[in-house]
């Protein structure tokens, strides 16, 4: 069970929403699983925001006056929407090296993956998650989890109201959402969007190929020393193994940006 508040991932090879859920059983029933299809957008954003309320309260996030937040607030200034959904931007203190975009708009930003990435990497990384909300990649992802979730029944009976989930209920969500995974197509799309994103915010697109070297090197156990470092290596590996090969991303995008007259920064 991969539970993100657990796992070293980070963006750019990184663990979605869905997989920051906790893990699922199903049930049968064709007409059911009908219904639970019919559910709109903006109901599943419903449910997923219930759900990231329930995640915030678990964890430690951190206060406006933390100069964490202060950097994530200076990064994302005038980034406030993607495709006319409102973005909420937390950070939470933790090793972990990871942030993560729903589809309700919450991005969450870990203390781990700032301390390990330059402000342009960092934002590199929001933009690959916020790309996979605005290609809708999370709402589908979340629309095939809940036709197989234990509480499509509570959901789909309540016809065009959101439901108020019970505290079991969302953990039964995030059980059905952590089995959800993105594809390799939907991951390159995603890497595309990001790079987009650097160049859309004036910053070196570079960025993005250098994200995907320091999680290499994560992965591989070089990026710092000691008990932290293995325990880096264990889990970025295991999320790599969900995600499109990472010498190649590194290629594609050291390539995409070279055809597009960039200049590689130092290394920091």
């Amino acid at each position: 069970m991969k539970k993100i508040l657990a796992s070293l991932a980070a963006v750019l090879t990184l663990v979605s929403c869905s997989e920051n859920f906790n893990a699922a059983y199903l049930l049968s029933s064709g007409a059911k699983i009908a219904q639970a299809a019919s559910v709109t957008d903006e109901q599943m954003k419903a449910y997923v925001s219930q759900y990231v309320q329930q995640l915030d309260a678990q964890s430690q996030v951190l206060p406006e006056s933390n100069a964490y937040v202060k950097r994530v607030r200076n990064l994302t200034k005038g980034i406030t929407s993607v495709d006319g959904t409102p973005l909420n931007f937390k950070v939470y203190q933790t090793n972990d090296v990871n942030a993560f975009a729903c589809a309700d708009g919450s991005v969450r930003i870990y203390t781990g993956l700032l301390d390990r990435m330059t402000d342009d990497e960092v934002l590199g990384v929001v933009g690959h998650e916020i790309g996979h909300v605005a290609l809708k990649h999370s709402l589908k992802q979340y629309k095939a989890a809940l036709r197989n979730s234990a509480i499509r029944d509570a959901v789909v009976s309540t016809g065009g109201t959101v439901a108020v989930l019970t505290a079991s209920q969302l953990g039964d969500l995030g059980e059905a959402l952590m089995s959800a995974k993105f594809s390799r197509k939907q991951e390159a799309q995603a890497d595309d969007y990001g790079y987009d994103f650097l160049v859309a915010h004036k910053k070196n697109p570079w960025a993005m190929a250098m994200s995907f070297e320091k999680l290499l090197s994560l992965s591989n156990g070089g990026a710092s020393a000691g008990t932290q470092a293995a325990s880096s290596s264990s889990a970025v590996s295991e999320i790599f193994s969900d995600h499109p090969s990472t010498e190649k991303r590194i290629a594609t995008m050291s390539q995409r940006a070279t055809q597009d007259g960039y200049k590689r920064p130092a290394k920091k």
